[in-house]
């Protein structure tokens, strides 16, 4: 390679190998279109999920830096930008999807304009729909305040509250703006020889923000450049609802304006923030605890009501002596039934996805059985047996019509265990068509494929295969006649640049329509809902047991009763630990709020949400100094998830409990 590439593009990755891969196929051939040197940097911060092996693989002219920690965005982008030698230097986050023109374009760009000293682009989510985060301005104060209390959200256009984003600058022309978007960040190396690398106290996010503000300050320009698109999958807005992502993006700004503001605008603003900070973990929280918390309040409320007619009806027709049941009846006795029936119910997994009969069924005539036992024993509590049967049939009745409603609602049929299944059409050749079936097979997605779309005109009616569903010029039709709800396009057969076209065209007139894709020899089909939905892929995988809603509930339970019961027996425990007692209290402590699971996964990449695991299944030949590789360590983890009970975790746990302080 030349000593001096035109272009040098970084790319940071954490555990999203099936993005990256997607990402570094559109660079392959946005550097093809160029036509100038070009150099790609992947700093991969210990990623779990195979992502080296790829890169190594499928990407030998990339520069590949492995970290053994994970230092964080800022650190990681500056060991490849000390590197790099390009006149443009290029930020990319791991989760886009860029143009074949975009490296040609915003170079003409940058070198058309010598005060350009970094430039963002149109950035769209999954779905084709444009990212107001493409231009921002600088977060003063005031901006930052219409921003955390909701004011740029209500007024996204006004020029006094919607500054933050800019929304009323045209999307679809230049502009001069403030800040850039991490995602795309080009910059010229000469501005940033001058104003210095990515500020390393900033661990994620904010970074963007600061450096953006610095080549200001330094006398260049950054432009909002829309001549180009790309995707930007954005799977860390999904964390805008967790308590960890409201502490880590607020503090970022609270760093950015103790560097930059006068100490005076520096300590109200941190003032407002820090407020800000807590007054969103709470509606987080609260937000979280209300999307688990309706169903089983709505399901209480209607057996409240139905609990009490059937009492007055019990009362008037049937009872030996009419009188009316004491006021403790409905004041204290049905609420613990209620609660023993729910508690019993989503045991059972009555509250799993699809909705069961048997589920309710099994639950609410369990928590009768308990209710029965129970009243046995409280003899100023035993009212009617007779109630207690005919509440707990009025409670599965109600639970099943309240789901069947629901579900009615969603997806217009009564059917309640089973959903629809997509509805799928292909944008493709007919080879890359009959791939998208197997995967879409090997991973058991339930869907009903009409067939493929093809990315040409060419051939005739004689020739045209039977799944054919219509043209590409003809999708919109196809779409209509059809009732799709998917769309796969295949990376194969049509350009990056051909994919965005028919998003944006397709989102206004068929919001119902999901997009996804498969690049090229991949075998992940990769898409995303919306900008606030995680990126999400279908691929050869195996089910595994460790992620059924029922063994997560057991697990979970686990988890309390062995934090609970260690934590009785402290002194005990600790003559068997070879950690500090701090360790140990520590890790009971994260178990119990959620944070940690005794037992799971510390080597493979485990699904998003899912709490780090104090101890892996392949720690067990690790402690009896039995050497063995990440790939094996990887695979006896595999077999722990594929054939998981609760009955492993208590095993591993009683066998190794001298680790259980570790970090």
């Amino acid at each position: 390679m030349p000593a001096y590439p035109k272009l040098s593009v970084v790319i940071v990755n954490y555990n999203v190998c099936y993005f990256l891969e997607q990402t570094l196929l559109s660079v392959r051939r946005a550097v093809e279109k160029l036509g100038e040197p070009v150099e790609v940097f992947v700093v991969d911060n210990n990623s779990v999920d195979r992502s080296v092996a790829m890169v190594r693989q499928r990407f030998p002219e990339v520069i590949l830096i492995e970290n053994q920690d994970n230092p964080g965005f800022s650190k990681a982008n500056n060991q490849a930008l000390r590197q790099a030698k390009g006149e443009y230097l290029l930020l990319l986050n791991p989760d886009t999807v860029v143009e074949e023109d975009t490296f040609r374009a915003c170079c003409e760009f940058m070198d058309a304009h010598p005060k350009a000293g970094g430039l963002g682009v149109k950035m769209l989510d999954g779905q084709g729909k444009f990212l107001p985060e493409s231009k921002r301005s600088l977060p003063t104060p005031w901006i930052a305040f219409y921003k955390v209390f909701g004011l740029a959200a209500l007024f996204p256009k006004s020029r006094k509250f919607g500054r933050y984003h800019l929304g009323f600058l045209d999307k679809d022309q230049t502009h001069e703006i403030e800040v850039l978007s991490g995602a795309f960040m080009l910059m010229r190396k000469a501005a940033l020889e001058q104003v210095g690398l990515l500020d390393e106290d900033y661990f994620m996010y904010g970074e963007d923000i600061d450096l953006s503000y610095r080549l200001t300050q330094g006398g260049w320009k950054n432009y909002y450049y829309p001549g180009t698109r790309i995707i930007h999958y954005k799977g860390e807005s999904t964390k805008r609802t967790s308590v960890n992502y409201v502490f880590v993006f607020y503090r970022a700004m609270v760093i950015f304006a103790q560097k930059h503001f006068a100490p005076k605008q520096a300590g109200a603003f941190s003032l407002l923030i820090n407020f800000a900070i807590w007054l969103r973990a709470g509606v987080a929280l609260c937000r979280r605890f209300w999307d688990k918390a309706w169903p089983v309040l709505l399901d209480a409320l209607i057996i409240l009501g139905g609990m009490y007619f059937l009492k007055d009806y019990w009362e008037q027709n049937h009872k030996f002596v009419p009188t009316p049941y004491p006021p403790q009846y409905m004041l204290v006795a049905v609420p613990a039934y209620i609660v023993v029936w729910l508690s019993s119910a989503y045991l059972s997994g009555s509250y799993d996805e699809p909705a069961k009969t048997s589920r309710i069924v099994r639950g609410i005539f369990i928590g009768t059985v308990l209710i029965s036992a129970i009243s046995n024993f409280l003899d100023a509590w035993r009212f009617s047996k007779a109630l207690i049967i005919l509440g707990g049939v009025w409670a599965v009745g109600a639970m099943v019509a309240r789901r069947v409603v629901q579900h009615f609602i969603r997806y217009r049929d009564l059917r309640l265990s089973e959903q629809p299944p997509k509805t799928i059409a292909i944008v493709g050749s007919e080879v890359e068509s009959q791939r998208v079936r197997r995967l879409l097979g090997a991973a058991a997605v339930q869907a009903r494929i009409l067939g493929f779309i093809s990315p040409t005109d060419e051939g005739s009616a004689a020739d045209t295969p039977t799944d054919q569903l219509g043209s590409l010029r003809q999708l919109g039709e196809v779409l209509q006649i059809y009732d799709v709800t998917e769309l796969v396009f295949c990376g194969k057969d049509l350009t990056a640049s051909q994919i965005m076209g028919n998003m944006v065209q397709l989102q206004d007139t068929h919001p119902e329509v999901a997009f996804k894709i498969l690049p090229e020899d991949s075998d992940y089909i990769i898409g995303s809902s919306s900008k606030d939905s995680p990126g999400d892929y279908y691929a050869l995988e195996i089910e595994l047991n460790l992620y059924k809603p029922q063994q997560r509930r057991a697990k979970r339970l686990l988890d309390i009763v062995i934090s609970l019961a260690v934590l009785v027996g402290t002194p005990l425990v600790l003559l068997r630990q070879r950690n500090a007692l701090g360790g140990f209290l520590r890790n009971v402590l994260r178990v119990l709020l959620g944070r940690r699971t005794w037992v799971g996964l510390r080597y493979m990449a485990p699904r998003t949400g899912t709490p780090r695991a104090v101890f892996s299944p392949a720690d067990e030949a690790v402690h009896a100094n039995f050497a063995m590789n990440d790939a094996t360590r990887r695979r006896l983890e595999l077999i722990y998830a594929r054939d998981y009970s609760p009955a492993d975790d208590l095993r591993l746990v009683l066998r190794n409990f001298q680790v259980l302080g570790q970090e």
